[in-house]
């Protein structure tokens, strides 16, 4: 297999620890039932310029791929300390992402400034539309941006992105352009947004692209802990008594207790299949996994665990130093 030398650019591992969240969190919109948890520091890991560039190149086939079978029709699993490759599968194939698009709607909001604390509201413009996909966030809730941005990278909420869009300076169409921004500096040249859920088949990548975008997300604390976040219990009150709804993260394996995960986002439309976008650590060593149009339900986890298996048997198969007598 042969893949192109691409620049995946700028890889490195932040010293700040990302905060799993093992217990639901209780926010509310209309009223507040119990206290918000306390806001975390919004920062941003080193900057690009001062990360040092990794270059992937390869030939040929990783060494010892054909030992893994994977159902996905495209894969990339990298190191993250070095750039090595370790698995590629149909990296350069331009296929629609769905919700893994959330990632760059959670970048573009966390680069704006934009007060995470400040209420915003849900309306019929949020509605989707375009797939008929239903939302447990009814018309005229209000949340601070936050716990928007929250559900969005964790439940996947498709009103919680397109609200995050639309409240943004200039409306939809000018975070769209940012999103399409942001891409273009992180040396996504194979990709393009047309809005900020990934509804829209439109959103496309590829898998080496979206290599860039989970290093770039890996350095957001925020995107670390919201998509990797367990639970979220939200309460509100209606016209004669309060309700709760809770929302589960989209992605098991964060619930499974086998896994190290640093961020993750999955996403699915009919026609990008089921797609997952991992950091993790396997072997103690953290690697990037880009699993696209996976067919079946439980294909992308069940390839996911593959991958982690393979991995650890690479870690066994490799040779030991010799020991200094």
């Amino acid at each position: 297999m042969h893949i192109r030398t691409a620049l995946v650019a700028f890889f490195s591992l932040p010293a700040l620890a990302w905060a799993q969240m093992s217990d639901p969190v209780v926010v509310t919109g209309l009223p507040v039932l119990e206290p918000l948890p306390a806001p975390l520091e919004l920062q941003v890991d080193p900057a690009p310029a001062q990360r040092p560039r990794l270059t992937i190149s390869d030939s040929g086939e990783a060494a010892g791929q054909d030992d893994l079978a994977l159902r996905s029709a495209a894969a990339l699993v990298i190191s993250q300390e070095d750039g090595q490759l370790l698995y590629a599968k149909n990296t350069d194939a331009v296929m629609p992402i769905a919700s893994i698009t959330k990632l760059m709607t959670a970048m573009v909001i966390l680069d704006s400034g934009l007060s995470l604390d400040e209420p915003v509201t849900i309306t019929r413009q949020d509605v989707d539309k375009l797939k008929g996909t239903k939302s447990r966030l009814r018309l005229g809730l209000t949340l601070p941006r936050r716990e928007m941005l929250r559900l969005a990278l964790m439940a996947s909420e498709n009103r919680a992105a397109a609200t995050l869009a639309r409240s943004y300076p200039g409306g939809t169409r000018a975070f769209v352009q940012a999103m399409n921004l942001k891409g273009r500096q992180l040396g996504m040249r194979d990709t393009r947004f047309v809005d900020a859920t990934g509804l829209n088949p439109n959103n496309v990548s590829t898998a080496l692209d979206l290599a860039l975008l989970v290093n770039a997300g890996y350095h957001y604390p925020l995107i670390r802990d919201y998509s990797t976040t367990d639970s979220v219990r939200l309460a509100f009150r209606g016209s004669r008594k309060t309700r709760a709804l809770a929302f589960r993260n989209s992605n098991s394996l964060v619930r499974s207790g086998q896994w190290e995960i640093g961020l993750q986002k999955t996403g699915y439309i009919s026609e990008a299949g089921r797609c997952l976008v991992m950091q993790a650590r396997i072997s103690a060593k953290p690697v990037i996994i880009v699993l696209l149009d996976s067919w079946g339900k439980f294909t992308r986890v069940g390839d996911a665990n593959r991958i982690k298996r393979w991995v650890e048997t690479l870690e066994i198969r490799a040779p030991r130093k010799p020991r200094m007598m």
